[in-house]
């Protein structure tokens, strides 16, 4: 047979098919997305100190205000927290 594409797969030339690397072994099955976001999420919690209870209330602010900090993405309310937080700390 003429050396062509398949040539190169061989070794040396001696006309036997290379060497296949071992098949890996079965992994284990895997838990739900669900259970393990609930466990990564536990172990996160581990450790860390509890936040203090917010109370939920109704805040007029000026738009361009409430724009700007919803432009920075998900969590403005948290944002927002923070730098109250930062101006009651500031005060004093």
């Amino acid at each position: 047979m003429a050396k062509g594409f398949f040539s190169r797969f061989t070794r040396s030339g001696s006309g036997e098919p290379p060497d296949r690397p071992a098949a890996e072994p079965p992994s284990a099955p895997a838990a739900p997305a669900g259970e393990m976001a609930e466990i990564a999420r536990e172990i996160a919690r581990q450790g860390l100190p509890s936040t203090p209870r917010k109370a939920a209330i109704s805040l007029r602010l000026d738009e361009d205000v409430l724009e700007w900090f919803k432009a920075g993405g998900p969590g403005y309310q948290t944002r927002i927290n923070a730098v109250l937080r930062a101006y009651k700390d500031a005060a004093g």
